[in-house]
């Protein structure tokens, strides 16, 4: 065999970027000394001193404010079953299915919102929009606490999850906007792991206003809890004012200069994450021709609706029938919020390492279905239920990291990824706003035998999704590989892109 000549190297150059697919971490040279903490952290050799002061300063500032936002959205979303348990329901007479149709209300104004704001988001920035979303239900949650009937609670419900909806696809999107695929996952989880961090907090919040606050000028303890999540939730939506950097193609964060923001548009062209075009009437053609939309959103509809909503604790539920205390009905249960938080970050880890999403998600999807399997049955060792109990919300890292991977399926088309990550979570939430009336309605507690028998089928359902996409992803990948490079007559190799240049 001939060697290859100087325009033989160059074309191969040109193929060899063309294709290339970022680097795996293990896929260094062998010479090359990896640090132990690749393993937790992406790391990349070849990582300039300029990257990595601009990946710390995004880390710094976007996730944490993203992570702040997710927090306190959380925080008013799930302090309604806290609530709940700590004498709302005695106070406003909620002894039918009120708690499930106060759910519903929140889920129908939050499904409402989803696609026109993700359409909004490709046209106004997201320091300006997302943070007055979040002023917006954070006043909402203050009047929840002047609330004197059910009615009152559903109707300031549904305004809440109206003005909520914006805040968790518009976050995936930002992020998808700003980190590569080794950088995407950790980031995706640790904000989405603030959602444990809330259901915790909230539970700890409850227990020490009912224990310190309950009767206080004359509000009850529950009251105090909601007035509580507003003045933790104010200073954090300004700040978002200030903190979001918007998208690369229009940033003007006063924390990154301007080879900070070269730098970003450029490492997104590398990865293939394309900017903003204008969206009109052949983008969504595009959108809908594709497999994408419709199997992502399948998989999503599935995860949202494997378990009770939000609203609806068979933890803090069973609890309060075993005749446990109020603080311990509100303490106890952050348990698994806690075991969540740490398969969140652990899960995100391997994902990124590894670099497969469906093998990683299929591990919350493992843990999960094994949780439910044990509530289905119920009649087992206490012990084992005590389990099955903490084990509810280890299904929950399949989230994040499932929009991680829309982020990246999506990612040569910035209309696409906006759109499709919208309609996965607001069908997710549309059927979310009748399956639990079905399968988790309050009058079958504490038992909730036909909620936990669904939870199990659709865990076999979640199974075999997840399976499709990775078909249809590696038949993708495979197809890209093939069209990427093309033969010349002389038996060289030349990139598609440069087929028609004279050689």
């Amino acid at each position: 065999m001939t060697s290859n000549t100087p325009t033989d190297k160059k074309i191969e150059a040109e193929v060899s970027s063309s294709t290339s697919i970022e680097p795996v971490l293990y896929n260094a040279s062998p010479k090359t000394k990896v640090p132990w903490w690749s393993y937790f952290w992406d790391y990349e050799p070849g990582r300039t001193h300029e990257e990595r002061v601009f990946i710390s300063k995004l880390d710094c500032y976007l996730i944490t404010m993203l992570s702040l936002g997710y927090f306190i959205k959380n925080l008013d979303q799930t302090n309604i079953s806290n609530a709940f348990v700590s004498g709302m329901k005695e106070d406003l007479a909620m002894n039918k299915n009120e708690i499930n149709l106060i759910d519903t209300a929140w889920t129908v104004g939050y499904v409402i919102g989803q696609i026109p704001s993700q359409i909004i988001l490709t046209k106004v920035r997201p320091s300006i929009w997302v943070p007055s979303c979040e002023l917006v239900w954070t006043m909402l949650t203050f009047t929840l606490a002047a609330a004197k009937t059910s009615n009152h609670v559903i109707a300031i419900r549904f305004f809440i999850g109206l003005a909520e909806s914006i805040f968790y696809p518009a976050a995936h999107t930002i992020l998808g906007s700003w980190y590569k695929p080794s950088e995407l996952g950790k980031r995706a989880c640790i904000f989405h792991a603030s959602s444990a961090a809330a259901s915790m907090f909230s539970g700890y919040l409850q227990a020490a206003v009912y224990k310190g606050l309950n009767g206080v000028h004359g509000f009850a303890g529950w009251q105090w809890l909601f007035i509580m999540d507003g003045i933790i939730s104010a200073p954090i939506c300004i700040a978002g004012f200030f903190l979001l950097p918007d998208l690369p193609e229009n940033t003007r964060a006063f924390y990154l200069t301007e080879k900070d923001r070269e730098l970003a548009k450029s490492r997104m062209a590398k990865v293939g994450r394309a900017p903003r075009t204008k969206l009109g009437r052949s983008a969504f053609k595009r959108i809908f021709g594709r497999w994408h939309v419709y199997l992502l959103t399948i998989l999503y509809i599935v995860f949202i609706n494997l378990w009770p909503s939000s609203s609806v604790n068979p933890f803090s539920i069973w609890l309060k029938s075993q005749g446990t205390s109020v603080a311990n009905i509100n303490i106890i249960p952050t348990g698994a919020s806690a075991i969540q938080l740490v398969l969140t970050v652990s899960l995100a880890i391997l994902s990124d390492a590894i670099r497969h999403r469906g093998r990683v998600m299929t591990i919350a999807t493992i843990l999960g279905g094994f949780s439910a399997l044990c509530l289905a049955i119920w009649s087992i060792p206490v012990g084992l239920k005590w389990t099955a109990f903490f084990l509810q919300r280890a299904s929950v890292p399949y989230g994040p990291l499932s929009m991680s991977w829309a982020n990246e399926i999506c990612g040569d088309d910035a209309e696409e990824r906006a759109i499709v990550i919208g309609i996965m979570n607001s069908m997710g939430y549309a059927f979310n706003a009748w399956v639990p009336l079905l399968t988790y309605p309050q009058l079958d507690s504490p038992k909730f035998r036909k909620g936990f028998i669904f939870t199990v089928c659709a865990f076999a359902a979640q199974g075999a999704v997840t399976a499709a996409v990775a078909f249809m992803q590696k038949r993708d990948t495979k197809k890209k590989a093939k069209e990427s490079v093309v033969v010349d007559e002389d038996g060289a190799r030349i990139a598609a892109g440069t087929a028609d240049v004279q050689v």
